[in-house]
C-alpha cells in the first residue's frame, strides 16, 4: 500500500522544479570538488605528506594526525572554524566557475 502525505501549504510542483535545477548544479560542484581533492591529495603525496587519522574529539574540536617525511604531527581544529573555511572555499569555487 502506497501512501502520500501532502500538506495543504506545500507546492509540490515548486519542489520538483527546484529539485530539477539544484540537483545538476550540486552534482557538477561535487564532481569538481572531488577532482580537486584528488589533485591536491596527489600533490601532498609527492611531498610525502598524508593524513593518517581524523578524530572527532568532541562536539567542538577535531584532531588530525598528519605524517610527513620527518615525523608525525597532531593538529587540533575547531569544528566551527573548519565549517566556516569549507563554506568560504565553496563560495569561492562557485564564483570562479561563474567567471
Amino acid at each position: 500500500m502506497t501512501s502520500v502525505f501532502l500538506c495543504e501549504n506545500v507546492d509540490i510542483s515548486a519542489f520538483v522544479k527546484s529539485h530539477l535545477v539544484i540537483t545538476p548544479l550540486m552534482d557538477a560542484l561535487l564532481k569538481d570538488l572531488r577532482q580537486e581533492y584528488f589533485d591536491l591529495k596527489r600533490q601532498l603525496a609527492q611531498q610525502k605528506i598524508r593524513v593518517i587519522e581524523w578524530n572527532h574529539g568532541d562536539e567542538y574540536f577535531s584532531d588530525v594526525q598528519i605524517a610527513t617525511a620527518g615525523n608525525d604531527v597532531v593538529l587540533r581544529y575547531a569544528n566551527q572554524a573548519l565549517k566556516t573555511q569549507v563554506e568560504k572555499l565553496l563560495i569561492n569555487h562557485i564564483n570562479e566557475k561563474r567567471k
